[in-house]
């Protein structure tokens, strides 16, 4: 039976496990496990990257949200507008911090915040705009910043999922006030387990979210603010610096596995075409212009209007039980969670967002698939599509080829 799992940790580990088990190693012995020289080597580094003058490393992405936040002085009273298709960890970071999330709906093409719905979100109350680059593909980040300085707002990127893109040769994490990173181990470049980072090109926020991460202290034992306890450890920067000098190389691998899906795809277009939407990008200029990382790789199965059966869920299952792993991402539009209900929204208030958690899927995306595995993958798509005659497209819909 075919087996491709939606992720292989353990394919990557093969390659530099010898590596990371030295690295970890070398921190047990050093008796140095908290805030240590890896950590500080590992924030210099990430804020290069990262286009960024200071990085600062807390415990997980979700931290790292919250504080970016805090450091900005964003709390009760004031609005964050982000996009409701998105993980829950962007918009509980707004609500943990007693701050309003005002929504505003997808982008049909790329997923991301669509930036022309923008200005008409912002109140007397906006502080600021939290993009999210989803799927490792920048958001519109000129219109975006050409919104906050004209209402000076301030910008916080939520970049845990496109560390390495880049907007217009700019690295995503490098445009707005601060920027958030999540090194969960499914990351493109990812930890044994939880840690995040912040990235600023601002002094004075960069002491503030040192503090803040470290219990309000900048001396111990002496506390100018109340803070938290999220310090990034040692053994996960060790982790993260050995497999940092082959996140270039990975993330190449990725564009490699998605030019082979789009062939794979064209490949088969006249069966599946009709029902599947291929990730897209707002025009070729825009190709050259941004560099997609492709922490995932999702499509659209194209919604049928005659059939009250979800036909993305019916692929996911009928893809499980050919071996081949997919998930979505995301099922429930952040607006119309049970969390969220208090802010008042409804089905119905983003369409677009509703439309894409209903039909998103993410097969699987990471360097070291084969050109022999996509091939199977879409044979697969191919077949499923043919046995069910429920697969059929939304009407108007266009899918998307892209590289």
């Amino acid at each position: 039976m075919t087996n491709i799992p939606l992720l292989n940790l353990k394919e990557q580990y093969k390659s530099i496990g010898s590596e990371i088990e030295q690295a970890v190693l070398d921190v047990l012995r050093s008796g140095s496990y908290i805030l240590g020289q890896c950590g500080i080597k590992l924030e210099q580094e990430i804020a290069a990257i990262s286009g960024c003058k200071y990085g600062i490393g807390v415990a997980n992405g979700t931290d790292a949200l919250v504080l970016a936040l805090w450091a900005l002085n964003i709390g009760p009273g004031d609005e964050v507008i982000t996009s409701p298709f998105t993980f829950a960890a962007t918009v509980e970071a707004i609500t943990l911090r007693g701050a309003t999330p005002v929504f505003v709906d997808a982008d049909e093409l790329t997923f991301n915040i669509d930036p022309r719905l923008i200005e008409a979100a912002i109140t007397p109350r906006t502080k600021a705009i939290m993009p999210v680059h989803l799927y490792g593909l920048p958001a519109d980040m000129d219109a975006i910043m050409e919104l906050a300085e004209r209402f000076n707002l301030k910008v916080i990127e939520d970049n845990a999922q496109a560390i390495g893109a880049l907007y217009k040769g700019k690295p995503t994490g490098s445009f707005g006030d601060v920027a958030c990173t999540s090194f969960y181990p499914t990351k493109n470049l990812g930890a044994a387990g939880d840690a995040g980072m912040l990235v600023t090109n601002n002094p004075e926020t960069a002491e503030r979210l040192k503090c803040l991460r470290a219990h309000g202290s900048k001396q111990r034992y002496f506390h100018e603010e109340l803070g938290v306890n999220s310090r990034l450890d040692e053994i996960q920067a060790a982790v993260l610096l050995t497999k940092l000098p082959y996140l270039k190389k990975w993330n190449d691998g990725r564009q490699t596995v998605a030019d082979m899906y789009e062939q794979a795809f064209k490949g088969v277009q006249g069966v599946v075409a009709p029902s599947i939407g291929l990730p897209g990008v707002p025009s070729s200029v825009a190709r050259q212009l941004l560099t997609h990382v492709w922490h995932q790789y999702t499509v659209r199965v194209l919604s049928d209007q005659k059939s009250n059966a979800n036909a993305r869920d019916q692929m996911v299952k009928q893809l499980a039980e050919r071996g081949i792993g997919s998930m979505c991402y995301y099922p429930v539009p952040l607006h119309v969670q049970q969390a969220f209900a208090y802010l008042g929204y409804k089905h119905g208030d983003f369409p677009v967002a509703e439309t894409l958690a209903n039909e998103v899927v993410s097969l699987p995306m990471y360097p070291e698939l084969t050109n022999d595995q996509v091939n199977t993958i879409v044979a697969t798509i191919r077949d499923v599509i043919a046995e069910r005659a429920a697969f059929a497209p939304v009407a108007g819909a266009t899918p998307v080829f892209t590289g």
